[in-house]
């Protein structure tokens, strides 16, 4: 007899209960025990062994009722089965655990929260790092911040256009001293010396960004001798003999051709000012001390509120040392400024008004007889413009057309005091049909358009002579409309106003036989 095994099978009997759980869980392995009056192996049936709690033998039942009507006072054993032979022996199927502990399974899983522990340290790393670059990002936008807003408060501003509109103007000039070299005359140290100072200049534009307004207004200064100094060349050139007419003097044979334009600036007021006027006062008595206005209109390309004035060039480019001032009554671009006065159309009628610039009030105003307004008889591409004065060497002229002359331009001649008409010409030009126009010495010219950058003054009308006619000189422009053109005699220049940017043109005459 062997009382070990069944001493521990009853002890597992009562652990397992108590425990909660059955502690010989099923499995393959069998195992078969054998007792004195009885033995335990492998079985045939399903039935269930009991084992009694008294400590006596146990007592098996001859079928599967019998098993589960025993004593209650027996304990069962679901996890083996147990019968009876022909010969009275027990034979019972225990089921054992398997002991067998899963190394390679926990070695996988050591192996997986290595690695998930590596790539979460390498996320964690990247996410450090991100957080440090959004700090210092946030650092540089703080700055950038606070330099906007310098930017905005401060009343000087380059913005990356004008730094364009600088290059065009070098390259223009690189553009002239080529054609120089291939086409000069004689000894070539100037050219070589002027293409040096050319190719320092490109470096000095470059940059231009990061210098104050002194140094621009610096190298503007350098630009313009530079250029003084390629036409001097392309003078000798082309051995041009008679000298230009004096400024300010008629002692010509007209405009005969016009120089590509000078890109000055933008107006104050912004790109989205596309309408407007501006030039420089002539006073016949000092014409080299005349200020310099810019006047952009409302959005809406009507009326007129604002305007400014500057006492130099400088001061304009700087946007320095401006005076500010404000009506309210005048309409369109066909803004001229003589003799300290600046003339106006009145708004919504077809009066002229004359505003004194030192007081910025009204001095006088005339209804300019028969003249069509609000847009009957305006210019092409440009409305609110059916008066248009302009002022020459002669004085103050009005440019305009009236129902009698169909739609055609008729020139007058005006009091620049009192805006009386002194006298008035009929032209066979239709005016709509016209983009702009101008006076010189008493002549008029008027411009039309070729294509988006080029303009032509294609027409003339001379109040000295009654004679008009057509004439093809090309002119070059930066944007696709001309609101407005004002010629001043001193300076023998035309100022454009180009969709809202400041254009200046040199006006070459031709040379009256001596």
């Amino acid at each position: 007899m062997r009382p070990g095994l069944p001493c521990l099978l009853t002890l597992l009997c009562f652990l397992g209960p108590a425990m909660g759980k059955t502690l010989l869980p099923t499995n393959s392995d069998f195992y078969a025990i054998t007792t004195a009056e009885s033995s335990w192996s492998t079985p045939t049936s399903g039935s269930s062994l009991f084992i009694p709690t008294s400590g006596s033998s146990p007592s098996i039942p001859t079928s599967g009722s019998d098993w589960s009507s025993s004593s209650s006072q027996s304990q069962s054993f679901s996890n083996f089965t147990g019968s009876t032979d022909e010969r009275g022996i027990c034979q019972c199927s225990v089921v054992l655990p398997d002991t067998t502990f899963p190394v390679e399974r926990v070695e996988r899983l050591e192996v997986t929260a290595q690695a998930i522990s590596k790539k979460f340290n390498k996320e964690l790393s990247k996410v450090k790092e991100y957080v440090q670059l959004i700090s210092v990002y946030e650092k540089k936008l703080f700055n950038l911040t606070v330099r906007i807003e310098i930017m905005e408060k401060d009343s000087i501003s380059y913005t990356e256009l004008d730094f364009e509109l600088i290059k065009i103007e070098v390259r223009e000039m690189e553009k002239l001293i080529k054609r120089l070299k291939v086409g000069f005359v004689g000894s070539t140290v100037i050219v070589d010396q002027l293409e040096v100072e050319i190719r320092n200049m490109t470096l000095l534009v470059e940059k231009l960004e990061t210098l104050d307004k002194n140094n621009v207004l610096a190298i503007r200064r350098e630009i313009l001798a530079l250029k003084n100094r390629l036409k001097e060349c392309e003078a000798s050139k082309e051995e041009i003999g008679p000298t230009p007419p004096a400024p300010g003097s008629c002692a010509h044979g007209g405009v005969v051709n016009i120089s590509r334009p000078d890109i000055v600036k933008l107006n104050w007021r912004g790109f989205s000012y596309k309408y407007g006027a501006w030039g420089r006062d002539y006073l016949p008595q000092h014409p080299g001390k005349g200020l310099y206005w810019v006047a952009p209109l409302d959005t809406d390309g009507r009326i007129l509120q604002y305007y400014r004035l500057y006492n130099t060039m400088d001061d304009l480019l700087l946007y320095t040392n401006a005076q500010q001032n404000r009506i309210t009554y005048g309409q369109g671009s066909g803004i001229a400024v003589y003799k300290n006065s600046m003339y106006v159309n009145w708004y919504n009628t077809g009066n002229i008004a004359r505003v004194n610039l030192t007081t910025n009030k009204v001095a006088q105003t005339q209804t300019l007889p028969n003249a069509a307004y609000n847009n009957r008889f305006s210019y092409a591409n440009v409305g609110w413009q059916d008066i248009d004065l302009a002022a020459d060497e002669n004085g103050l002229w009005v440019i305009y057309a009236t129902e009698a002359s169909t739609g055609n331009m008729v020139i007058s001649k005006l009091n620049d005091t009192t805006l009386e008409v002194l006298n008035t010409w009929q032209t066979r030009q239709y005016k709509p049909s016209v983009t702009n126009a101008f006076m010189v010495c008493g002549v008029l010219y008027a411009t039309r358009t070729l294509n988006t950058r080029t303009e032509e003054i294609f027409y003339y009308y001379d109040t000295n002579t009654g004679k008009e006619g057509r004439l093809s000189i090309v002119m070059q422009k930066m944007m696709e409309n001309l609101q407005s053109i004002n010629y001043h005699p001193f300076e023998q220049k035309l100022f454009v106003y180009n969709d809202g940017y400041l254009l200046t043109y040199d006006l070459v005459f031709q040379q009256k036989p001596q």
